[in-house]
């Protein structure tokens, strides 16, 4: 990198914005999730329903999970150091796997209540008070999640969108809650609550293994989707003195991204005349991915050198 992103370095208010947005975000997230706790825990006792027990097992996962956001988002903001050359952003990837595992062993033990429910079949009581208490769930939830999709759209996070795939989860699970609650206060069959409960459980499996996925691919250090590839390539050999470019690699962590390749430039010309070309691409690149470090380096067009991409081909 030849010279500093302006979009990253130096004072940069949008990015200060993108990082209380994404904090408070958090911070709404373990709010809700504590008064959903309280409420469920009350209808839970007073019910006795398996699918309320659910519910609020996961409101529990919710606010653990959400104090890992919350820590994983202000600790990926903190600026890159000498032991953590390359920042701190892949903390959030960790977060969301970390997520992604304990929605599973809540998915699993669902299943396990739900199974054992419908063995043995218990009638619901009180639903009229589960009823209110899942309705409020249903518009704390719908509340968290419009705050959540406008922090995404504006600052992005793979923590918080993690987060928000699961509280999209935690509102079918709540509208499910509700429904069986309706209909077993209405017809005496037993088994609409363990059948929701269940129906959960599977709901819940799909979302751990969206978010372990979408975790994975960052600490794998994945690349970027082809056509943002092909972006950096059509920004790249639109230069008139760039001759071609090879061994490109990306990969993400946090809200940045690492782009880093191979240019190849005229043999003959000068040091100072290819740093100038370098500083320009660079340039260029961070207009298109104001997010960005570029590393680029140059070497004479043409020669035969070993390369990552015929490595990959091969």
């Amino acid at each position: 990198m030849n010279i500093a992103n302006p979009y990253i370095t130096g004072p940069n208010a949008e990015e200060d914005r993108n990082h209380r947005l994404r904090r408070w975000a958090s911070i709404a997230s373990i709010f809700v999730a504590c008064i959903l706790i309280a409420t469920k825990t009350a209808a839970y006792v007073m019910t006795g329903s398996v699918s309320v027990m659910t519910s609020l097992l996961d409101s529990i996962f919710d606010a653990f999970t959400s104090g890992v956001t919350m820590f994983s988002v202000m600790h990926a903001a903190t600026p890159a150091d000498e032991e953590h050359r390359y920042g701190h952003g892949k903390i959030e990837a960790l977060a969301a796997l970390a997520q992604g595992v304990f929605i599973l062993g809540s998915a699993i033990y669902l299943l396990v209540q739900s199974g054992e429910r419908f063995i043995h079949p218990q009638p619901v009581k009180d639903a009229d008070i589960g009823m209110w208490v899942m309705g409020l769930s249903i518009v704390l939830t719908a509340g968290l999640i419009a705050i959540q999709y406008h922090v995404i759209k504006r600052a992005g996070s793979i923590a918080i969108s993690a987060d928000y795939l699961e509280r999209k989860g935690d509102l079918l699970v709540n509208v499910s809650v509700l429904a069986a609650l309706v209909l077993g206060s209405f017809f005496s069959w037993p088994y609409f609550d363990p059948l929701f409960a269940g129906g959960i459980a599977l709901m819940l499996f799909y979302g751990a293994w969206k978010i372990s996925h979408d975790s994975y691919a960052v600490l794998m250090d994945r690349e970027l989707p082809d056509e943002e590839r092909a972006k950096i390539e059509t920004v790249v050999k639109a230069h008139p003195k760039a001759r071609d470019i090879h061994d490109l690699r990306t990969r993400t962590s946090g809200q940045r991204i690492f782009i880093e390749f191979h240019l190849e430039i005229d043999g003959n010309m000068s040091l100072r005349k290819a740093h100038d070309i370098t500083e320009e691409l660079e340039a260029l690149l961070y207009k298109e991915f104001p997010n960005a470090d570029v590393i680029i380096h140059q070497e004479p067009a043409g020669i035969d050198d070993h390369r990552i991409d015929d490595e990959i081909k091969g």
